[in-house]
């Protein structure tokens, strides 16, 4: 099957099968990213920028998180960012991927401090401060995952 529809079956059962609020977030956010991609064979990293600046605009319609909410927001968004402005400089999608992998873990780090204003979290008030925020940590692992598959595969 093409990438795009692979995204869209992945999204599709993990709306389905994964509890909480990441199921939906992360389920909206492929299938999003996989409607960028329709029935394409291949794609370039241009396209991969649009995929997942379509994932984020999912998340925060979804979850109208925005960055300093304490959620995956905090890492998607610095990353989608960096990536279009390394690619829009002619960096090669790899090192790309690496800055915008940085970015991420740069916003995740940054959730230690915060306060959860959306999500299960914040429930959590005053507690949820000194706590690295699980979404962002997913968030920056999925796209360091991303740019070690690219620097692999040459």
């Amino acid at each position: 099957a093409p990438p795009g529809r692979l995204l869209i079956l992945a999204g599709r059962t993990l709306v389905s099968t994964v509890g909480g609020a990441s199921g939906p977030l992360w389920g909206s956010a492929l299938r999003s990213g996989g409607r960028v991609l329709g029935d394409q064979p291949t794609f370039e990293g241009g396209q991969l920028v649009e995929v997942l600046a379509a994932a984020l605009a999912s998340v925060k319609d979804l979850g109208a998180a925005v960055v300093g909410d304490k959620t995956m927001v905090d890492a998607l968004e610095p990353a989608v960012d960096t990536l279009r402005t390394e690619l829009a400089a002619s960096a090669p999608l790899a090192t790309a991927l690496g800055e915008a992998a940085e970015a991420a873990e740069t916003g995740m780090r940054a959730t230690v401090p915060l306060q959860a204003r959306k999500g299960r979290a914040s429930y959590l008030g005053e507690r949820s401060i000194g706590h690295q925020d699980p979404g962002a940590t997913s968030t920056a692992l999925i796209i360091r995952a991303l740019q070690r598959a690219v620097s692999a595969a040459g």
